[in-house]
């Protein structure tokens, strides 16, 4: 194994240095290609592309076929360009048992489904670094609610949901001691435990709760998917290093020729936590979610979790011996193949699933894995694809009959029948490839059409940055029997997984404004004449308005050096894409971007003496630069009386002067 682990490191070098240098890479997309990618001024992309942010923490929204970038979503990451994190509504979104956390690495994305179709009501995004799910509302474009899980390290092989999403389905990368006790490194084999977390979804709110916990040995568990059909009630994750190394994983998690998928039963998972076969476990995380009648988060801490263990509770796991190191482990629309992608192997296995059962059904396993049934990898194999590339990661499904899997070192797609398991098509990506998407094609019905590659090098593909280059997809025709390269382009962050939905599931349920009389917020001001001033003791509320063409108030006094003081801003709007910002000059913090009809909140703590102007920073109309107000901060103890006003009406606050 250390042997293939140096030829496929060599191979992944001299492939990468010899397609960087590749010539006449604009031959490769052929004529009538930008003719397919055309959207027409004043016309809409046919579908929605949701890119994971990688690095930057959020997530991106891209038009296909066009790849025009339309929003970036805030998730895990503050974002100064709408103050995500940064108002006082947004922080408790970021609040985790680590404290404030103002960043996440976010991989991987999962769109809701019913009955194994795409609904596009929610997308769930994960948090790698911190552990946690978001779940970001559809209608809205914002995220709703994101929910810390315990008892895990590096959230990688989530969110993946199952047919009627049921659940949102976590699997930790790195391995620790449940309760993450003190124990020495070296004890990893008998204390570092992998966990499996099954998150419910309320049907109708969405709602997010942990509804079990399975400790399943050390390892690191990677990607995975529900099955569907013949496989409902049961789900997959990919594994590795099931050597159970703590250092030079590159080398001492390499030593055995197979790794596993680990299948589990979650129907039988449920029954067992009904039955109370569970065990309470004490701990500590966050639940933080979002209120759209109040514009604002609360976060709750929950303090309990129901763990299962599978080395008693023997007929809810079971492994399936897998080619080494595998990414990926994905279910084809039928539910009845499983594709597990070995990184360090030349070949593809495909399992069946009835094959499977019946390998239990008859005991025939080769052995077990910390008391887990291993089934044997001829009794449960289905075929083997043969010499397909090197490096395969992910693969998707056109629901034709045909996988896509994406390979890293050879930096291609390879196209391969399911049933036959024989390579039918292959194409170059520019350049090492990570995962691929096709729309909806993880689910029963895939839409097909597209296949978009994201890649991890750009050499030679676009205009130099600097020493990095920009982050890339490329889009794919797959509408015919040979793929077809029709567009490159570039992507923010690091773009792990993507989904991708036709607009027309979406776009006729999005939000187009919040309606003002329906805003709980406790500071809101329904309308002008409800803004005032307010002091308790060292904090001053100020209830602001916002309407083109101005602030209402405009000019305040009485405030000191050492106040703590809130700005209130209601968007007044009630029209379709009038946003408006707001900043102090010399806060230390970001703008607000306020939605019509919608309430938030700035806190501004003065420094020093002074001149502070505030002003709207969303151009909103032609008098936009006429948005402005001024704040006076005097020093502290001084007989300035509180008091403020917009234009000639310039009234003292009910409270008075600062004492």
């Amino acid at each position: 194994m250390k042997k293939l682990l140096l030829i496929f490191s060599t191979l992944g070098v001299v492939g990468l240095t010899e397609s960087c240098k590749m010539k006449n890479t604009d031959a490769v997309v052929e004529g009538g290609a930008a003719s397919k990618v055309y959207v027409a001024p004043g016309k809409y992309d046919e579908f929605y592309n949701f890119v994971s942010g990688g690095f930057s923490g959020q997530v991106s929204v891209y038009g296909l076929p066009s790849g025009r970038l339309l929003k970036v979503i805030p998730v895990f990451s503050v974002n100064p360009e709408n103050g995500y994190g940064y108002s006082e509504e947004t922080k408790p979104m970021l609040t985790t048992t680590a404290g404030f956390v103002p960043w996440d690495d976010q991989h991987h994305l999962e769109i809701s489904q019913t009955n194994g179709e795409q609904d596009g009501r929610w997308l769930f995004a994960n948090a790698n670094n911190t552990p946690r799910v978001a779940r970001l509302d559809l209608t809205t474009f914002k995220t709703a609610e994101i929910l810390e899980i315990p008892n895990s390290a590096g959230n990688h092989s989530s969110p993946f949901i199952t047919e009627n999403t049921e659940y949102v389905v976590a699997g930790t990368r790195f391995s620790i001691p449940i309760k993450n006790e003190d124990v020495p490194i070296t004890s990893f084999k008998q204390n570092f435990k992998s966990v499996a977390s099954f998150i419910s979804v309320d049907k109708t709110t969405g709602n997010m709760h942990i509804a079990f916990q399975i400790a399943l040995p050390g390892m690191s568990l990677d990607l995975s998917h529900s099955g569907k059909g013949p496989s409902s009630g049961w789900f997959f994750f990919s594994t590795y290093n099931t050597e159970q190394a703590n250092t030079l994983l590159e080398v001492n998690a390499s030593q055995k020729d197979k790794d596993f998928i680990v299948a589990v039963n979650w129907k039988k998972a449920e029954e067992y936590v009904k039955s109370g076969k569970g065990t309470k476990m004490k701990t500590k995380y966050y639940h933080n979610t979002w209120n759209e009648d109040t514009h604002s988060a609360t976060s709750k801490v929950e303090d309990e979790v129901i763990m299962l263990d599978p080395s008693e509770l023997k007929d809810m796991i079971y492994m399936i011996p897998c080619p080494k190191s595998p990414h990926g482990c994905d279910v084809d629309p039928s539910g009845e193949y499983i594709v597990g992608s070995g990184k360090l192997a030349a070949l593809i296995p495909v399992f069946s699933f009835t094959k499977f059962t019946k390998a239990i059904a008859d005991k025939n396993f080769e052995g077990d894995y910390y008391g887990i049934p291993v089934v044997k990898y001829e009794a449960a194999l289905h075929g083997e694809v043969q010499k397909p590339g090197l490096g395969p990661l992910h693969t998707e499904f056109d629901g034709k009959g045909n996988a896509y899997t994406s390979f890293f070192l050879s930096s291609e797609i390879v196209k391969w029948s399911i049933k036959d398991v024989k390579v039918l098509d292959r194409v170059p990506t520019y350049y090492s490839i990570g995962h691929l998407c096709i729309p909806g094609g993880d689910t029963k019905k895939p839409w097909g059409k597209y296949v978009i590659a994201y890649n991890k090098i750009t050499k030679d593909r676009y205009l130099p940055t600097g020493p990095e280059l920009p982050q890339a997809a490329q889009l794919y025709d797959i509408s015919g029997d040979k793929m077809q390269l029709l567009l490159d382009f570039p992507t923010i962050g690091e773009p792990h997984y993507a989904q991708a939905i036709p607009a027309s599931v979406i776009k006729d349920k999005i939000a187009k404004i919040y309606d003002i009389n329906k805003n709980h917020n406790p500071y809101v001001s329904m309308g002008e004449k409800a803004t005032k001033v307010v002091r308790n003791g060292n904090r001053v509320d100020v209830y602001m308005t916002a309407i083109r063409s101005h602030l209402t108030p405009d000019n305040i006094e009485g405030v000191f050096l050492g106040d703590e003081i809130y700005f209130h801003v209601t968007n007044l709007e009630q029209d379709w894409d009038v946003p408006h910002g707001f900043a102090v000059k010399g806060a230390n913090t970001a703008e607000l971007l306020i939605m019509p009809g919608e309430t938030c909140t700035l806190k501004f703590v003065p420094d020093r003496v002074g001149m502070f102007p505030f002003y709207c920073t969303d151009f909103c109309s032609a008098l936009h630069q006429e948005m402005q107000g001024y704040l006076r901060v005097s020093a502290k103890g001084s007989n300035v009386p509180l008091k403020y006003g917009t234009g000639s009406s310039v009234a003292a606050s009910d409270s008075g002067a600062a004492k």
